[in-house]
């Protein structure tokens, strides 16, 4: 299993930034995945969910109207794309599949959120 999330950066608050996950070594398009993030000094939280069937998805209050998750079981890929940034956004970000023991996770990509 490798998990690779990519398409994060500094921005300023108020931007957007769209992060991407190539997934590879299971049965993708069967599981429900996430988006996750570490925010410094803080455990890692659970940020968006989509389903592997019809794509439902779900967001943590925080996100709900700025973040938007998508997949594509053709390619293997994750999405999540992030507007109105704000600084408390700033994190490691981290896909994964949403229950069960996690598969192992990937490196991050790293989400500033500064002026």
């Amino acid at each position: 299993v490798q998990l690779v999330e990519s398409g994060g950066g500094l921005v300023q608050p108020g931007g957007s930034l769209r992060l991407s996950c190539a997934a590879s070594g299971f049965a993708f398009s069967t599981y429900d995945m996430s988006w996750y993030r570490q925010a410094p000094g803080k455990e890692r939280e659970l940020v968006a969910s989509i389903t592997s069937g019809s794509g439902t998805t779900k967001y943590v209050d925080s996100v709900k109207g700025r973040f938007t998750i998508s997949r594509d079981n053709a390619k293997n890929t994750v999405v999540l794309q992030m507007n109105s940034l704000q600084p408390e956004d700033t994190g490691v970000y981290y896909c994964n599949k949403r229950w069960g023991v996690q598969f192992p996770w990937g490196q991050g990509t790293q989400v500033t959120v500064s002026s």
